[in-house]
């Protein structure tokens, strides 16, 4: 891509050559990445809540494989590594779209180089460095699904057996909305500019390490609120949608009212779960 930037196409057909230069645009490029690498998350995720459920697609054996690891609790041979899979998924889906407008911010410094020729690296570099401080996140949180499983704090469908617990973790998550670490975090989150200019790299490598740097802010930010996958069922699609939104919403808008505001939601709401189970009027069965 970089060196695409800066060549002449003229030996191409006007076809290749008009898709040669759309591809050279780093704007274009930042968009796939977000599209298909949601997407493939998206996808896997379906696969995984196919073979939990019906077991119609169990003649591919690899799906096979994970609908008899999903239906026995994690406790077959597989269950680490489908815990962590899922997990990967689950973070590609909904922390990718909250971090496009830092990738759109790396590729309008990108796109300002390329106008002058100048090297740069793919906005999909930027968003691998960025992943793989999120699939760090996934391995503890695949080890804390796991212990919950085992612990019957989690039933095989991979919701909360405990109202209890998910009223704690509803709690944790709101209050760490006021807490110092995450409103640092989601500064750097709303504005990587300044960290992208003065640390502007042209190799591959440096541009890898923006991208870490980005994934460990934004995770500073997020981690509490990914815990509420476990209050609320690890595979609820319209949870992960609207957390995946939240966070989204968070980081492009300024002061602290949504974050707060958000953090009051989930208190009140933790609050309640609490005093109900509490008082005996909310079980598993009735959530």
């Amino acid at each position: 891509m970089s060196e695409t930037a800066g060549q002449d196409l003229r030996h191409l057909s006007a076809a290749t050559a008009s898709l040669g230069r759309v591809f050279a645009r780093p704007k274009v490029v930042a968009g796939l990445c977000v599209i298909v690498l949601a997407g493939l998350g998206w996808l896997y995720l379906a696969l995984l809540s196919a073979a939990g459920g019906t077991g119609s697609i169990g003649r591919f054996g690899f799906v096979q494989a994970l609908c008899g690891t999903l239906q026995d609790g994690f406790a077959g041979p597989y269950a680490a590594v489908v815990v962590f899979s899922m997990w990967c998924a689950m973070t590609l889906v909904m922390m990718l779209p909250s971090a496009a407008p830092m990738i759109l911010t790396y590729t309008e410094i990108a796109d300002t180089a390329a106008r002058k020729s100048e090297r740069i690296v793919s906005p999909f570099v930027l968003a691998a460095g960025y992943a793989v401080v999120w699939f760090g996140f996934s391995v503890f949180a695949a080890l804390g699904q796991i212990g919950l499983t085992r612990a019957a704090l989690l039933d095989q469908g991979m919701a909360s057996a405990s109202p209890l617990l998910s009223g704690v973790i509803f709690i944790f998550a709101g209050m760490y909305q006021f807490s110092a670490l995450k409103h640092a975090c989601l500064t750097q989150c709303r504005h990587p500019f300044p960290v992208f200019f003065t640390n502007w790299a042209t190799t591959p490598t440096g541009v890898f390490r923006l991208g870490v740097k980005q994934g460990i802010y934004c995770a500073g930010c997020c981690w509490a609120m990914m815990l509420l996958m476990f209050a609320v069922g690890l595979m609820n699609i319209a949870w992960m949608v609207g957390i995946g939104i939240v966070m989204t919403i968070e980081k492009m808008l300024t002061g602290r009212r949504f974050a707060h505001a958000i953090g009051v939601v989930l208190i009140v709401t933790g609050a309640g779960i609490v005093l109900m189970t509490l008082a005996g009027g909310w079980s598993p069965r009735t959530s």
